[in-house]
């Protein structure tokens, strides 16, 4: 049992990583797909393809598209220039919609 339980503890992000990667953004708490994504252990796209794939099964408060001045403000807060090279603007995954079950 106290095996078990010192894996699991092992497997868990800790709070400040997670609270690191948490925007404001149209006055909601969100998350990014490449950082969700990573939380999980997946990549970005294969995240965001069966988000659109199965869209019908969220709630319509679920994710935000931003926009170009959105990601630009971010940008900003980050204190970066780039962005990984992405070609599509980032998903944004609103608090507490983006656990999985």
């Amino acid at each position: 049992m106290q095996k078990q339980a010192i894996s699991r503890s092992k497997s868990l992000v800790p709070v400040e990583i997670i609270q690191n990667k948490i925007y404001l953004i149209r006055g909601h708490k969100v998350m990014l797909d490449k950082d969700l994504a990573g939380l999980y252990g997946v990549l970005t796209k294969q995240l965001t393809r069966q988000v659109r794939r199965n869209i019908e099964r969220f709630p319509n408060d679920f994710l935000l598209e931003l926009t170009h001045e959105e990601l630009n403000n971010l940008k900003c807060q980050i204190g970066t220039s780039s962005w990984g090279g992405s070609r599509k603007l980032p998903l944004a995954f609103t608090e507490q919609r983006g656990k999985v079950d």
